[in-house]
């Protein structure tokens, strides 16, 4: 029900998923959807915290496997979010759809606030520590907030335009970025390879 739902608000966004298009989707009937999450408010609810969670799940994992050099670790977190697990066409539109209507910020805030905030704080981290390993100067709080714009940024460009780059291109997008943040850590991306560093 829950993929259903993805599916769901990739289509039709915030305001016209109900719970009759999600059943039928899932192949369920509207009573058993009714039944499992009482309302439209419950099931968009639990959507999100499954999207949330498994965004955490995935970028923590990353991270854990980058090994202790920042560098590392920051490529891991930025790789992490062109996974094929969080990085398909239905899921970046559900994210948009809850970032994009007013209605289900109250929503995103109470139930993604705390996630989103581990998530800066690390990106923060990490950042502080190229500076001071590495002698970079710049302040690792705005250094973290563009490299959040960068990613989510690519996550809205890929959605929005009438043909859209692949991953790999939106990846390689964003490691551009970091080689203008850290340029002795993330070189230009080779324009013949297309590869990322």
């Amino acid at each position: 029900m829950i993929e259903a739902t993805i599916a769901t608000l990739s289509d039709r966004g915030f305001s016209r998923t109900t719970l009759t298009e999600v059943a039928r989707r899932a192949g369920l009937s509207h009573g058993l959807v009714l039944f499992h999450f009482q309302s439209k408010d419950n099931l968009l609810s639990e959507t999100l915290d499954y999207l949330s969670e498994e965004y955490r799940t995935n970028w923590q994992a990353a991270l854990a496997e980058a090994g202790p050099a920042p560098e590392a670790q920051l490529a891991a977190i930025v790789k992490a979010d062109f996974s094929p697990t969080v990085c398909t066409p239905d899921r970046l539109s559900s994210w948009c759809a809850f970032w994009g209507e007013s209605q289900s910020r109250p929503l995103y805030q109470a139930r993604c606030g705390a996630n989103d905030a581990h998530y800066n704080q690390t990106l923060e981290e990490i950042c502080a520590r190229m500076n001071a390993q590495y002698g970079y100067a710049s302040d690792p709080r705005r250094t973290a907030r563009l490299i959040r714009i960068m990613t989510e940024g690519v996550w809205l460009d890929m959605m929005t335009l009438v043909e859209p780059y692949p991953v790999q291109e939106a990846m390689d997008t964003v490691f551009a970025g970091l080689s203008a943040l850290y340029p002795r850590h993330f070189g230009p991306v080779p324009a013949a390879q297309g590869t990322t560093p």
